[in-house]
């Protein structure tokens, strides 16, 4: 069985307490190169989980002859030159959500994948995925009926504290035209009733600027608090969001389905609490599995 190298491009807190513990418990996978958004992070972390070399940025990952495949743990900024450098370089990827800065790279990224056998992977939203099989297994069984309207109930306080500081989520060049949990909402809802045709949705900024700790200025926050969406599902069914990050005590997130003939509500945060590192270790798995049939036979 042919060792999977990974390269880890991009080593924040879900890399490093997701990703590379997941890694390592993954026999005939090792980790050999990573690269942070500086030299000495990039040390910290390269002794922190035994890695042997740091790079001094992605592209030297990328580069790298001893690599096969690189975990993208990066701002959402970096996803598609990263995603695409690698096909192209011939490695596979593992890319974190979330996918790109706008629909223009997502479209970039999927023709590279496209064009290539490498493998080519999202890390997918836990959302849903503990309940997963049976919310399909009911839809299909026709549960509920003809599917009429859908509510998602996404709203947190994560944001509410005025004085807390800037977040990359919330910095447009960073992240993105992405707000909030909108698009790990909308990814779970797809997988149970189908892709949405159209949307108008509403947004509001209720603490624009904040504290940006690197510089010690006040700076806008570009993305939005909130937003509320309306949308029509390919089925013709109704679909309505609700989002923000300013809510107190709003309650857990959760889906609710009503049918002609019946209902299902689904619990995120209750289904979702104590599932996700199972789940990240599950996706590499998954990832390995995928590579090692490229690769050839082996244990799997």
């Amino acid at each position: 069985m042919q060792t999977v190298k990974i390269g880890v491009i991009g080593a924040g807190e879900n890399t490093r307490k997701k990703h590379l513990p997941g890694f390592q418990a993954i026999e005939g996978v090792e980790l050999v190169c990573v690269a942070n958004r500086s030299r000495e992070s990039g040390e910290k972390v390269a002794r922190e989980f035994k890695i042997p070399k740091v790079a001094k940025n992605w592209q030297e990952v990328v580069e790298d002859a001893e690599v096969d495949a690189v975990c993208i743990g990066t701002w959402p900024n970096l996803h598609a030159p990263i995603t695409c450098a690698a096909l192209a370089a011939g490695k596979h990827v593992l890319c974190e959500a979330r996918m790109a800065m706008n629909a223009a790279e997502a479209q970039r990224m999927l023709a590279a994948a496209q064009a290539t056998d490498r493998v080519a992977m999202l890390v997918p939203s836990p959302f849903g995925l503990k309940g997963d099989a049976k919310m399909r297994e009911l839809l299909g069984q026709d549960y509920v009926g003809e599917v009429r309207e859908v509510y998602v109930r996404g709203l947190t306080a994560a944001l509410a504290d005025e004085r807390a500081p800037l977040h990359w989520r919330q910095r447009g060049e960073l992240s993105g035209v992405n707000v909030l949990i909108l698009g790990i909402l909308n990814e779970t809802v797809s997988r149970w009733v189908g892709r949405t045709e159209s949307v108008m949705a509403e947004t509001s900024h209720f603490i624009p600027r904040r504290l940006d700790t690197t510089t010690g200025w006040l700076t806008d926050a570009d993305v939005p608090d909130c937003v509320s969406v309306i949308a029509r599902l390919g089925s013709g069914s109704h679909c309505v969001y609700m989002v923000s990050g300013v809510a107190y005590h709003a309650g857990n997130l959760r889906v609710e389905i009503y049918g002609s003939r019946g209902t299902l509500h689904y619990d995120l945060r209750r289904c979702w609490n104590g599932w996700k590192f199972r789940w990240k270790w599950q996706v590499a798995g998954e990832w390995r599995r995928s590579l090692l049939r490229r690769f050839g036979r082996g244990r799997q």
